[in-house]
């Protein structure tokens, strides 16, 4: 008999997917380490350092929805194999690269395109087809490994990069990464269990339901856009604090523990959030999240001491970590299941592209006004539009999700 949702088996595989999301999710934080030796070491700008992270968050992001489609068609084992490639191949070619067009061009397209966008999205989307009683618990579990990677890479790193350099810190992550996920890969051979109980087969067969009141499309746009502009606001502290802190004295290592301590907060705040989000649902969560993240925001403004920002650090993971995985939860609420790889990859993919763009546009705003002020500004106002956004449809939402 094949393994059924929350199942032992269906436990053993959040737990594989949990370490391979940390591993796979690593490249979205070792470049914010490096940025400051990688920006001396090829005499750029600070826009220019910020665009081996833009690329990579684009190739991340566009990576969603292939990856999400070949999940849907062959099973998630087959994109996390290429991720195997993809990670290994993109870490060395990086770890190699002579100038930082071919820096970035290593990070867009081999280690966000073909590897980390595999252990993002299809496998959260994998993890809401394994659970039903606990859906929203499990998929915070699944996610935490994002802020997990965050969490433990950024302090090795750092570590490894003054201790060998960045070149060889490289190296040494594309046979680690290449090597462990090689052999995690064949325990998610299983497909996922697709035929549904009778009650909700006979819900897919009838007129299908309009998210929000509105044509899915329409509402798949809405959510892409919410999960853009919490992401442009998001990336500002986890992109930049390394620098932050090198510009107001405290050294590159005091923003690599702020960013561990901020992504650690980060798992806690997922977990909580997927509780709740098993209670209220994923709308809420979203705009519980959203408020939280931009009072967080504002509190970058006024203080900028050593000790402060160790607790702002903290306070801001604790309050934004379970935006994420709630847009997940939102589409498995409202949209029919076996379109969850597509549209989760897709809605994610936004919001990797709102990393994207909010990590150079705060690196283009710090060259202008020579000051990160303006861009937590910035943040904030994106932050405003993901909030209306949230509230909007949570006010259009009148009756159950129709796919729970």
């Amino acid at each position: 008999m094949p393994p059924r949702p929350d199942s032992l088996y269906a436990v053993m595989r959040l737990a594989v997917a949990l370490a391979l999301m940390t591993v796979g999710a690593s490249g979205m934080y070792v470049v914010a380490v490096v940025l400051p030796a990688v920006q001396a070491d090829f005499g750029v700008g600070r826009a220019d350092a910020s665009m081996p992270y833009t690329w990579m968050m684009v190739g991340f992001g566009l990576g969603g929805i292939l990856m999400g489609r070949l999940a849907d068609r062959y099973g998630v084992m087959v994109p996390v194999l290429i991720s195997a490639a993809g990670l290994g191949l993109g870490y060395g070619a990086a770890g190699l690269a002579g100038d930082i067009w071919t820096f970035s061009i290593a990070h867009g397209m081999l280690i966000g395109l073909l590897g980390s966008s595999a252990t993002f999205a299809p496998l959260i989307a994998d993890t809401t087809l394994w659970f039903a009683r606990r859906r929203g618990i499990a998929v915070a579990v699944c996610a935490s490994g994002n802020y997990l990677a965050g969490t433990v890479w950024p302090p090795v790193v750092q570590h490894f990069v003054e201790v060998v350099g960045w070149r060889d810190t490289y190296l040494g992550l594309a046979a680690f990464s290449a090597v462990v996920m090689l052999l995690l890969a064949p325990l998610l051979r299983q497909r996922p269990p697709l035929p549904m109980p009778a009650a909700t087969a006979a819900a897919v067969e009838a007129p299908p339901v309009r998210p929000f009141g509105l044509s899915p499309a329409a509402a798949t746009v809405l959510l892409c856009l919410a999960g853009l502009a919490c992401c442009v606001a998001m990336s500002m502290p986890q992109v930049h604090i390394v620098a932050y802190c090198g510009d107001l004295g405290y050294g590159a290592a005091r923003g690599a523990e702020m960013l561990s301590l901020m992504l650690g907060f980060g798992i806690v705040s997922r977990l909580v959030s997927g509780a709740i989000c098993d209670r209220i649902g994923g709308l809420r969560t979203l705009l519980l999240g959203s408020a939280l993240q931009g009072v967080a925001l504002l509190l970058f403004l006024p203080f900028d001491g050593l000790a402060s920002l160790y607790v702002i650090s903290a306070l801001f993971g604790l309050f934004q970590g379970g935006i994420v995985p709630s847009y997940a939860i939102i589409v498995r609420e409202h949209f029919p299941p076996r379109e969850a790889g597509a549209r989760t990859g897709a809605v994610l993919m936004f919001t990797l592209l709102g990393m994207a763009l909010g990590g150079w546009m705060s690196g283009k705003v710090f060259d202008l006004t020579g000051s990160y002020d303006a861009a937590f500004v910035n943040g904030i106002a994106w932050n405003a539009l993901n909030l209306a956004i949230a509230t909007a449809l949570l006010l259009r939402a009148r009756r159950r999700p129709a796919y729970a």
